[in-house]
């Protein structure tokens, strides 16, 4: 699980169905809890909490955030100072973060940028809504997106209709809004594969049980100064679903 750790951070690869910090939801068992197990010194680190003034006791040493059914890279800080180095990247864009996602249908831009504001959706308060027609405050989000491959006439149990095709992707989010890929995705008519909460029909071939979206690498400046890239491979689950699309589809590799 740990990828990397040093005197200041801990790099983790996050497995799908963990979530990263306790709530309302997820009072147990959480990413958070197994690591301070072994590194009990983050347990003061991070925000203050609302109301107390205090480090956050939920969320220590938590920077940024993966959804629970979301895998891979992950970084987590280990003193209040690095806590701030960090923080400061991210919020000023410094941070270059890569994923893969599986999306359903054919992209027919090799490369493009999604430029949606972000809100709450009206219908559920877990889902958020990239469009203007958005409940409350919209903040600024933006994806690029490059094709990996395209998968076209692919034949699987319960396919939507003859033909129907995947795209492989990779996905730079340049903002951090909750859930920002699966909403744009969801957004322009290519709902992540297996995407049961922006879905009302998810497909989910091969067996695939979660979302096809994995933070694939991180690449931000350490606070020794210098400048790492942290990648985690694709996980067991998300592999082979792409290996059996590829035994019985016709792709192009881009």
């Amino acid at each position: 699980m740990i990828i990397y750790k040093d005197k200041n951070i801990i790099v983790v690869n996050k497995p799908a169905g963990i979530a990263v910090h306790p709530d309302a939801t997820h009072k147990s068992g959480t990413l958070i809890q197994e690591i301070l197990k072994t590194h009990s010194e983050i347990k003061n680190v991070g925000d203050p909490s609302i109301g107390s003034g205090q480090a956050n006791q939920f969320r220590p040493g938590i920077v940024h955030r993966l959804d629970k059914d979301t895998s891979g890279v992950l970084i987590i800080a280990k003193n209040q100072e690095t806590f701030e180095f960090l923080k400061k990247q991210f919020q000023e864009r410094k941070v270059k973060k890569t994923y893969i996602c599986l999306v359903v249908g054919e992209l027919k831009n090799k490369k493009g940028v999604i430029n949606l504001p972000i809100g709450r959706s009206k219908k559920s308060p877990l889902q958020r809504l990239a469009s203007l027609k958005a409940r409350g405050k919209l903040r600024e989000a933006i994806t690029e997106y490059k094709v990996l491959e395209t998968f076209s006439e692919t034949r699987f149990q319960n396919s939507p209709k003859p033909g129907f095709g995947f795209t492989l992707v990779e996905a730079y989010p340049k903002t951090g809004r909750t859930h920002q890929i699966r909403a744009h995705f969801k957004a322009i008519g290519h709902s992540i594969v297996c995407d049961k909460l922006y879905s009302k029909n998810p497909v989910c071939p091969f067996g695939l049980s979660r979302h096809f979206l994995h933070a694939f690498s991180l690449e931000l400046t350490l606070p020794n100064g210098s400048r790492n890239r942290f990648e985690a491979d694709l996980p067991e689950d998300l592999e082979k679903a792409l290996g059996e699309l590829r035994k019985i589809s016709k792709y192009d590799t881009t």
